[in-house]
């Protein structure tokens, strides 16, 4: 064979150019068979500004501006040419689906002819996200009753070695009524672990409940490591390895709230970072760094290190009776100077017994190490560890950088938890967090639809930790409204019922339920209505169930896939729901055209974080109000108003029920935050128009 001559490159014809942002997403979405979009590509060219500069950047992209190729053309360009590596983060596992599995193997199929090489692409979660081979080989002990503990449930000695406690009785391995058993669905995880080839729960489908997957799973704690027996196999191994390689990576918000916590290696190294919905990021690292503590928790911990660590807990269940008894008494509320003196010392009492219990849980030293860990000890380990380091938080001498309070679900309300008294720590302010732990080594890029709040990016950008404009000392950053191809003020209206009572303590009133019902006959169905409560939503689908002729669907009658889909086939039927409904639900056409929102979506009063970090802009000087409720507010009602237009062709009416949105003086910072409907306060206009829509 022939081989060609590597010593003489002059006779080689040159390396072709690799073409522009531009004429690589025109080539994709040609692929795609689109038109050039001026937006997109306003887009893609920032991004791929940005990545040049390191300046962090903040793109609101309105609906219909595919977003996720503007961002997606430029990471993959800058990959493969440039050599550097791009993480992109999402806050739906919709959205992550979408760009791994349609979005980004288009571009990559697109692109590549015209790059040095095909990019190399990612999926990255969390380590619970993946079955554990080792545990379903029987590696790890069951912590609780599930199939391998009903006599003939399980082969081998699985059954003989965890026999079934007397409470349980033969009926738990049987299906019953209502479905599947937890022993069905542990039975068809082992039966999945022998055929995926990823281990990924969302490869599972149809999927199992979270009390089932944790059989089949363990949290990085609990992980043996390097010194496990299946290492070689292990998917969350394998996916990290993969991600170390790639060129571009998709995770989620959860990840990034993580690495933002300050877990070493979550991430593959990277010099970008792409944030979409990123108007939901710093929520989202708030919950992954918020921590609680409860009498259950303790005694869990104390459980597991008794089982598996074959250790006594005299000391944690001293600590832990001590702890409960306070919590039985203790009121629901926020502690602004930290924990009363006598809870700390409790909570100081929990994390000395676990501190001491770690020490015993330890390997002997001296000798020679373990060839083979113990997973029921680090699985002891694991939880005792959890359980000192959230002690140690709540028991500090200093506890101003966290927002610490009880929560006691009410009795009467089951969707609120499980009745558990539970302390609770969460950070007082992420943005410090972002700028450090996320964008200390890395480029920012955020968007979404919703980021300019009021007009201006500064809100949303100091809760990235970028800073505002005034010299506060942040990151260098721009802020760009790329625009959306819908023409909002021919599409929609923004009726504001300014002639109602401004909302008051009850879930609704006699005013708005009639209000709601000529809305509703006018438009023929049609309706979305977005609540500030579940009382407030039941109260009203109740109310338009006896009133109306059409079909009302209520969160929680449905799964919620289930209720939207139902929405979206019969243009007649109507759904009311609450937080889960006012982002994400994407129903193009006839079946949404009437958006209600039943009033300005304050945060409660009662919140302990959003009333903790009120406080401290105030603290310094601002106006706690503007910077943490009106901003909630703002956010929340542009990503409701966003449920109605969401194709060029769809028409419709966003009706705000709460007169406060005209009349007060912060109604102006929530419209502007708004899409730009034409707005009217006229309820005989706005009925007119739905009839000739339904017409």
């Amino acid at each position: 064979m022939n081989l060609p001559d590597t010593d003489t490159p002059s006779d080689a014809p040159p390396a072709q150019e690799v073409p522009g942002v531009e004429e690589l997403l025109d080539l994709t979405v040609a692929a795609l068979g689109g038109g050039r979009r001026d937006g997109q590509h306003r887009m893609a060219l920032a991004v791929a500004d940005a990545v040049a500069s390191g300046e962090h950047l903040l793109v609101q992209a309105g609906t219909g501006t595919g977003k996720s190729l503007a961002y997606l053309v430029p990471a993959v360009r800058h990959a493969v040419v440039d050599g550097g590596r791009v993480v992109v983060s999402t806050a739906t596992l919709a959205l992550q689906r979408q760009v791994i599995t349609r979005d980004l193997p288009l571009v990559a199929q697109a692109v590549s002819p015209l790059l040095p090489r095909e990019p190399r692409v990612a999926l990255l979660k969390g380590w619970h996200n993946y079955l554990c081979l080792h545990k379903t080989g029987g590696g790890y002990p069951v912590d609780e009753a599930t199939l391998f503990d009903l006599p003939g449930a399980a082969e081998g000695a699985a059954a003989e070695q965890h026999p079934p406690p007397a409470s349980a009785g033969p009926a738990r391995g049987r299906r019953g009524d209502d479905g599947p058993t937890l022993a069905d669905h542990v039975r068809r995880l082992h039966a999945w672990a022998q055929e995926t080839g990823t281990g990924d729960r969302d490869d599972l489908v149809p999927g199992v409940p979270d009390k089932a997957w944790r059989q089949v799973s363990v949290t990085s704690l609990e992980c043996l490591g390097s010194r496990c027996p299946m290492l070689a196999e292990c998917f969350p191994e394998r996916a990290r390895a993969t991600a170390r390689e790639a060129d571009v990576v998709v995770t989620n918000h959860a990840m990034l709230g993580i690495a933002a916590s300050g877990s070493p290696g979550v991430l593959p190294e990277h010099d970008v970072v792409v944030v979409d919905e990123a108007h939901e990021l710093a929520d989202r690292i708030t919950s992954a760094a918020t921590v609680d503590l409860s009498l259950t928790s303790v005694e869990h911990a104390a459980r597991l290190a008794r089982r598996h660590g074959g250790t006594e807990t005299s000391a944690l269940d001293d600590a832990a009776q001590r702890l409960g008894s306070l919590l039985a008494t203790v009121p629901a509320e926020r502690f602004p100077q930290g924990l009363p003196d006598d809870l700390r010392a409790a909570v100081a009492g929990v994390r000395d017994a676990a501190r001491e219990l770690l020490t015993r849980l330890k390997p002997e030293s001296g000798g020679q190490p373990q060839a083979q860990p113990d997973p029921g000890v680090k699985v002891a380990q694991s939880a005792v560890l959890q359980l000192f380091e959230v002690a140690e938080r709540m028991a500090a001498e200093d506890t101003s950088a966290d927002v610490l309070w009880c929560s006691r679900p009410p009795d009467d309300a089951p969707w609120a938890g499980d009745g558990i008294t539970r302390l609770h720590a969460a950070p007082l302010a992420v943005a410090g967090l972002i700028r450090t732990q996320l964008l200390a080594e890395a480029t920012g890029v955020f968007t979404s639809a919703t980021l300019a709040l009021g007009g201006t990016f500064e809100p949303v950008a100091r809760s990235l930790g970028l800073g505002g404009r005034d010299g506060d000392g942040g990151a260098a950053w721009e802020g760009i409204d790329v625009g959306s191809p819908f023409d909002y003020p021919r599409q929609g209206i923004l009726y504001v019922a300014r002639h109602l009572p401004a909302p008051g303590r009850e879930p609704t009133t006699d005013a708005q339920l009639d209000e709601i019902a000529e809305l509703i006959e006018a438009a023929g169905g049609r309706t979305l209505g977005l609540f500030s409560s579940r009382r407030a939503a039941t109260a009203a689908a109740e109310a338009m169930r006896g009133r109306l002729d059409v079909p009302v669907l209520c969160q929680g009658d449905d799964q919620l896939p289930s209720l939207v889909r139902a929405f979206a086939e019969d243009p007649a039927t109507c759904l009311f729901g609450t937080l889960s409904l006012w982002q994400g639900v994407d129903v193009p056409g006839p079946s949404c055209q009437l958006v209600i929102v039943d009033r300005v979506p304050f945060p409660r009063p009662d919140d302990p974080i959003k009333a903790a970090r009120a406080r401290a802009v105030e603290q310094a000087g601002g106006n706690g109000f503007m910077q943490v409720a009106a901003t909630h507010a703002a956010l929340l009602l542009a990503q409701g108003a966003g449920r109605l237009i969401r194709s060029a062709s769809d028409r419709g009416v966003v009706a705000v029920l709460d007169p406060r949105l005209a009349t007060a003086r912060y109604g102006t910072f929530l419209t502007r935050s708004m899409p730009d409907f034409w707005t009217t306060t006229d309820g005989g206009v706005v009925r007119a128009a739905l009839r000739r829509l339904d017409a």
